[in-house]
């Protein structure tokens, strides 16, 4: 049931950002200064793209900054939880090595059988 509603809340979505971009087909002029500074610079970049284009391009590129913000953000956990992770891995050798250098049975039982006697 809900892989269904997954998939309506999808086709809904998409059917919203293609009413938005049919809906904001008209050019726009995208300059990388404004025009008094750009004449001062001698730097006057511009390009015409389609405004649905500029909207979805900002999206886009505002995920890929907040993504990358995170992953650096948490990169301190991350390596924190490999650390622990090789110390528990080693712990675990550490103790199966010690468990067989002890000759400890294995099975239970007999183990209580031993303990008896």
């Amino acid at each position: 049931m809900l892989k269904y509603l997954r998939y309506a809340l999808l086709a809904v979505t998409a059917l919203c950002l293609l009413t938005l971009a049919i809906a904001n087909r008209a050019p726009v002029t995208l300059r990388a200064l404004p025009d008094d500074i750009a004449a001062v610079v001698g730097m006057n970049w511009q390009i015409n793209l389609p405004l649905f284009a500029v909207i979805f391009g900002g999206i886009a590129v505002g995920l890929l900054i907040g993504f990358v913000w995170e992953w650096l953000r948490e990169h301190r956990y991350r390596s924190e939880a490999g650390t622990k992770a090789a110390e528990a891995r080693r712990l675990q050798r550490e103790l199966a090595a010690m468990r067989d250098a002890k000759g400890e049975v294995q099975d239970d039982v007999l183990a209580i059988l031993d303990k008896k006697s």
